[in-house]
């Protein structure tokens, strides 16, 4: 399960709106067959895994991400494949949430084959947190917040220049959560100070850009900044607190659409009604602090680096030791910089 798990992984930013899955077929204690999701409207991972072993699926089991679909889709039920290839015993990671495509275990044991549930399901999940946070109702995104941190605890030399914190490595991983995401956020002090794209420039692109966020209450973005500049090119999003007709027209003659809404919560409901169901906040220390204070971060990710910025920088938070408090879900070492991600719902005993 766990090769299956690193084969879904492979489908990262392609898969979107449907999930990451692998699957790997084993017939006498050896890997005949593997698959995955490669990109969205392409064969599941088990068709891929079934055309990889061939003949040798008769009798095998298959180990799989996500319990096999039942629906037709842009492709057929992955559980008529497996049905007709004979195989003895299929090892789902978890269930399916969706109305439509759930439902495979019920149809797989009709037809005589063992159908088993939870094996690494804590991995699966939170491979696809976003996918299961959005079949689960929720009237939101999926919210991950990103900050790099200096070994002091601090975001910039001082307020409005950019620091560069972290290493290549780090900046990779980044650029990595960037294209699993449907959205890239930043507060409008972050805009203005760092001037950024909120692209994916390293690694593989995604199969859809993410949507560019500038929660910015008074529609300050300036019309020379690179996110306005692009906007034609790369969809992007200004969230304000009030109306500013001016301002408004200006953003939209760039191209720049202009949503209002005076709480963070209600800002998410209008992103996840124009289909964002995965929203990754960059920051600054205000926006954090705001999402935090209302409770609206699912994952937290910092990259913390062993340099210091000394006396006068700008810290991220006003004690970091708040996160000791939740439960660390992943911790990477990325050259000389240190990724921890902490689920901030789940505190720590």
């Amino acid at each position: 399960m766990r090769r299956a798990l690193a084969l879904a992984a492979r489908g990262l930013g392609q898969t979107a709106p449907n999930p990451m899955v692998g699957a790997v077929v084993v017939r006498g204690g050896r890997i005949v067959g593997e698959g995955f999701h490669a990109r969205f409207g392409s064969a599941h991972a088990e068709i891929g895994a079934l055309e990889d072993s061939g003949a040798k699926a008769h009798g095998a089991t298959v180990y799989v991400t996500l319990e096999p679909c039942a629906h037709w889709g842009k492709t057929p039920p992955c559980v008529d494949a497996l049905i007709a290839a004979g195989v003895r015993r299929v090892v789902c990671a978890t269930r399916d949430p969706g109305k439509r495509s759930g439902g495979g275990a019920r149809k797989l044991r009709r037809a005589g084959i063992e159908v088993e549930f939870g094996l690494e399901e804590a991995a699966a999940r939170e491979l696809n947190a976003p996918f299961f946070h959005a079949q689960s109702g929720a009237d939101r995104p999926w919210v991950t917040l990103k900050m790099a941190l200096s070994a002091d605890g601090a975001v910039a030399v001082t307020r409005g220049r950019r620091t560069a914190i972290t290493g290549v490595r780090a900046d990779r991983e980044v650029h990595r959560l960037r294209a699993q995401s449907d959205a890239i956020a930043v507060g409008i002090g972050t805009a203005r100070a760092d001037d950024p794209e909120l692209t994916v420039r390293l690694g593989r692109p995604p199969r859809v850009p993410p949507v560019r966020v500038v929660f910015d209450r008074d529609a300050r973005l300036p019309l020379r900044s690179r996110l306005a500049q692009s906007s034609p090119l790369i969809p992007t999003v200004v969230l304000a607190a009030r109306k500013v007709p001016k301002r408004e027209l200006a953003l939209f003659r760039k191209g720049v659409d202009v949503m209002y809404a005076r709480t963070l919560a209600r800002a998410l409901q209008l992103l996840a009604r124009h289909d964002v169901r995965s929203l990754l906040v960059e920051g600054g220390p205000t926006l954090a602090a705001a999402f935090l204070a209302a409770r609206l971060v699912d994952r937290i990710v910092i990259f913390r680096s062993p340099r210091r910025l000394g006396a006068g920088a700008i810290a991220a938070f006003d004690d970091a030791s708040f996160l000791d408090r939740f439960r660390v879900v992943a911790r990477r070492r990325l050259g000389t910089d240190v990724m921890t991600i902490y689920d901030p719902r789940a505190r720590m005993p």
